[in-house]
């Protein structure tokens, strides 16, 4: 989707000029003359002409990643996603009359289960790896958030989900600092990361992860497919030290942190669901088994545990759609993992999220 309020926020990534000219192929900078063309359901403003030293793999690799990814379909905000959206909504307040952006967006779930809240939802990703309804809903751009296409102080809010461990530290301050430059003064951001600090907890969280593991060594499942999509994780903000340090050097004051202690989430993460998902992701006898093929619009082999957990993902989504048994079911599971956050999130631990404003004065 790209909505005519969208232009009003730009400017060119390349040269930083407001003087932009719409036509219906896309957007040219005036001053610069740089073409940044529309695409399938988003524009293309990666700025022209600028190599940047760090790029992440789901840039580089983009091709090979999108079969296994499983992007385009999303089904409702449950389980881990649904922890995290539900307190993104909880802490972030988002209203109305807000515009907001999702940087790093991903495949956009985030911007689009929220894109009936507010205004006008934008969404940000070096990636085009959109899913369906984000293209739907969501006003996408192709961008890096080291030279975000917008002009001072746009937007009233903005959110970051699973996207800080992913870089260098000298990239997160560039991310940061251009964050607070599009967020009007008083504005604010919600950070969902985390360090590498343990929790005082540890122990119950260890106990779900080794008995995973025991599942995995008999063979009932693995976790190729998480371990593929962790395995960028830098982690350069290491401690909650670093976390405050960074938000303050890019001129944003925390005023609200919540922890999450993963007690029961490791459960259901490491134990409940990959055991469902080893049941229904089975082959079925009428249907061809993958033989290392993706299940759907793939074109590069993937190993037969991710095939597995992609077809899980699919049947339970389709039946998710209709609200029924299942969905009631996820949900009062979503809500379980939940008191994560309601009974220890004052309990420092490595995952985090956290609220910062930007200075009046900024």
């Amino acid at each position: 989707m790209v909505p005519y309020d969208l232009y009003r926020l730009l400017q060119c990534p390349t040269c930083g000029s407001r003087d932009l000219i719409v036509t219906d192929d896309g957007v040219t900078c005036a001053t610069c003359s740089a073409e940044y063309p529309r695409r399938d359901g988003y524009i293309d403003l990666m700025p022209r002409g600028v190599e940047f030293g760090y790029v992440s793999k789901y840039v580089s690799e983009e091709a090979e990643l999108a079969h296994e990814l499983d992007y385009r379909d999303l089904a409702p905000p449950l389980l881990a996603a649904g922890v995290r959206n539900r307190t993104l909504q909880r802490l972030l307040n988002l209203r109305p009359t807000d515009i907001v952006l999702d940087s790093g967006c991903g495949n956009g779930k985030f911007a689009a289960w929220n894109a009936d809240r507010v205004r006008l939802m934008v969404g940000v990703d070096p990636a085009t790896l959109f899913a369906d309804e984000a293209v739907r809903t969501v006003a996408l751009i192709q961008g890096d958030a080291r030279r975000l296409p917008f002009a001072d102080s746009t937007f009233d809010k903005a959110f970051s989900i699973d996207v800080l461990e992913h870089f260098p530290r000298d990239v997160i301050d560039a991310y940061l600092c251009e964050t607070a430059r599009v967020l009007r003064p008083g504005g604010r951001l919600l950070v969902f990361s985390n360090t590498r600090e343990p929790s005082r907890l540890q122990p119950l969280i260890a106990a779900s992860r080794w008995i995973g593991r025991q599942f995995v060594r008999a063979g009932l499942y693995d976790f190729e497919r998480e371990a593929r999509r962790k395995s960028d994780h830098i982690k350069a903000l290491a401690t909650w030290e670093d976390v405050l340090d960074a938000m303050q050097r890019a001129g944003l004051r925390p005023v609200r942190v919540v922890f999450w202690n993963s007690v029961v989430t490791s459960f259901v993460e490491h134990v409940l669901m990959k055991l469902g998902e080893a049941i229904v992701g089975r082959s079925r006898k009428n249907v061809t088994r993958c033989n290392g093929a993706a299940p759907t619009g793939a074109s590069l082999p993937i190993g037969e545990g991710v095939a597995r957990e992609i077809r899980a993902r699919q049947r339970i989504r389709a039946r998710l759609r209709r609200r029924g048994l299942v969905y009631h079911a996820l949900l009062a599971v979503t809500l379980v993992m939940e008191l994560d956050l309601w009974l220890f999130g004052r309990l420092r631990s490595g995952s985090y999220f956290v609220v910062v404003e930007k200075g009046a004065q900024c």
